[in-house]
């Protein structure tokens, strides 16, 4: 059975030497260590429980360093349904027991051996059948798939009892298995295609060995494979992907159907290429569709070419607990990842198999061709902003290039904007809400847009009453910007009006900084510094630490009930 690659988690510094061990046997697999406890780990989280629930509900198979009874107390509010769980094993932290504890049907036990031989320890494997006949019946391996989970449990459990069984197909990795065989048993273990109604006595192996080309496209797309895999008598649990040309990459039907069925969508440049293949029997049908049967497993990989995807993200301000969970499970799929080299290096640790594809921060425009060049060859690429790629970030310029672009491979790329935490709003957050009540984001370079513009923005902006969000608000080649800026805002403010300063807000090292506009002056500002300017409304009030809360309240003018 395969699986995706494991998370390693640990809880103490004296964990790190046998997760290093561990990631012999898994390469691509990322140690997750807690913050504060350990140093040298691949990934930093800040509370254990958090942590394994989110990776359990990604299906992230776990390897825990700690004792099982904290795995299991975490995650037993998840624990809902058996048969639908990623492996999930306790490892001691000197590495001297291995204890399977969850996925006992996504090949839990099959880890636990790879683990203990790396450990040269005996894996705690407790599971009946296995202990007896040396295999999971109910966990065949990658390439088929068990007919019925229900059924299985109770042909195993006669197994156990006592009863014969025969093999009918192929089942090649049962050969070496301790199974009670004999060639009359009324009991049989059945592998093949063919679509069939399981006795009580009989278990159901499906090979994935089976494809439907889709040639056109008709209403109700899943209902119609369905209709036309059981009119040729073939297994759905056969079906190992779905087939179409390139030009239907787009196709919102062809991409539901194939969600629906469970199965990958593939796209070849020519159905005689898929029909070169040796021992296919294909089965012409009345349905805009062809089924290809072939005599064992497909590695559904060598098909075609899937949709390419390419996902601007957002890692927000920098720290990675500010980091929404549909980015991180982005970043954990990616082939490529293209960016910034500052803010790809934030993304990381990366597997080695992604590569990554750092330019300088002046090259937007190429970076976002050059990603959807690598996603039409049907990669799954990522383009990396720093807090919100739609706010003054990469998501623009990647909308720029496609726009521009004619090129039909482009335009059929899955593209998708995954927000982030934007660094006013995270700057605004630490302070404490001046960003309460309307307010305006700018920034004051000019590299892009006239500085007469940016000068009547602010002038309106200012007039507006808008709390006043600057980045980009200073640098060496334009150090007199920022001062300009003030002068304008000044005009319409109080010197009294409340400024946040906050710098590198959510990386190591971040600063927060409460003042008033008449005090604030351009050397106390750099280009990783977010300025906020507070509206007439806006308020300050002591911290119990010894600084100061900030705040614009929703009502405006008097406030409600005075």
């Amino acid at each position: 059975m395969t699986h995706s690659t494991p998370a390693i988690v640990i809880l103490g510094q004296g964990s790190l030497a046998t997760a290093r061990r561990l990631q012999q046997v898994y390469p691509a697999a990322l140690i997750h260590g807690l913050g504060g406890r350990v140093e040298g780990a691949d990934r930093v989280y800040q509370e254990f429980g958090a942590t394994l629930r989110e990776l359990y509900q990604q299906d992230t198979p776990i390897i825990a360093l700690c004792a099982a009874g904290i795995v299991i107390r975490t995650l037993a509010p998840l624990l809902l349904e058996k048969g639908a769980e990623p492996p999930v094993l306790a490892v001691a932290e000197d590495g001297s027991a291995v204890v399977p504890l969850l996925g006992g049907l996504g090949g839990v036990n099959d880890m636990a051996r790879e683990i203990a031989a790396a450990l040269e320890v005996a894996p705690a494997i407790t599971t009946s059948g296995e202990l007896r006949f040396g295999t999971c019946l109910l966990n065949p391996p990658s390439g088929y798939t068990l007919g019925d989970l229900e059924t299985g449990k109770r042909f195993v459990s006669d197994l156990l009892a006592g009863h014969s069984v025969r093999i009918e197909g192929a089942a090649p990795w049962l050969e070496q298995a301790q199974l009670p065989e004999e060639p009359q048993a009324r009991r049989s273990i059945h592998v093949g295609s063919v679509e069939r109604v399981a006795s009580p006595d009989e278990l159901l192996i499906y090979p994935r060995c089976v494809v439907v080309l889709v040639s056109a496209v008709e209403a109700d797309l899943t209902n119609a494979i369905r209709a036309a895999m059981q009119h040729a008598n073939v297994a759905l649990q056969a079906l190992a992907c779905l087939v179409a040309a390139p030009d239907q990459m787009a196709c919102p039907a062809l991409r539901e159907a194939a969600l629906e069925l469970g199965v990958p969508l593939r796209f070849v440049a020519s159905a005689s290429d898929f029909r070169a293949l040796p021992g296919v029997t294909f089965i012409e049908t009345a349905r805009n569709m062809t089924i290809a049967v072939a005599p064992q497993p497909l590695d559904v990989t060598r098909i075609g070419r899937p949709r390419g995807r390419l996902a601007v993200i957002g890692l927000g301000p920098g720290a990675a607990q500010l980091m929404v969970p549909a980015v991180k499970a982005e970043l954990a799929r990616a082939t490529d990842v293209l960016g910034y080299e500052t803010y790809v290096r934030m993304a990381g640790p990366f597997r080695p198999d992604q590569v990554l594809h750092c330019t300088d921060n002046r090259e937007e425009m190429q970076r976002a061709r050059h990603a959807f060049e690598l996603a039409a060859q049907g990669r799954s690429v990522i383009v990396v902003s720093s807090g919100d790629p739609g706010v003054f970030a990469m998501a623009a310029a990647v909308l720029e290039a496609l726009h521009e672009s004619s090129d039909p491979g482009w335009h059929s790329v899955d593209l998708e904007i995954l927000p982030g935490v934007s660094a006013s709003l995270a700057t605004a957050a630490l302070a404490g809400a001046p960003l309460g009540h309307d307010f305006c984001v700018m920034s004051l370079s000019d590299n892009l847009k006239p500085w007469s513009i940016i000068e009547q923005r602010l002038d309106l902006a200012a007039q507006a009453d808008l709390v006043l969000a600057f980045y980009n608000p200073i640098s060496r080649s334009r150090p007199w910007q920022l001062g300009r800026a003030l002068e304008i805002v000044a005009q319409h403010r109080t010197a009294q009006t409340p400024v946040v300063l906050g710098r590198d807000v959510g990386r190591p090292g971040q600063a927060l900084r409460v003042t008033t506009l008449g005090a604030l002056t351009s050397d106390q500002v750099d280009m990783r510094t977010m300025v906020l300017i507070g509206s007439s409304t806006t308020c300050t009030f002591p911290r119990s630490d010894g600084g100061e809360w900030v705040y614009t309240p929703r009502w405006y003018g008097e406030k409600p009930g005075t």
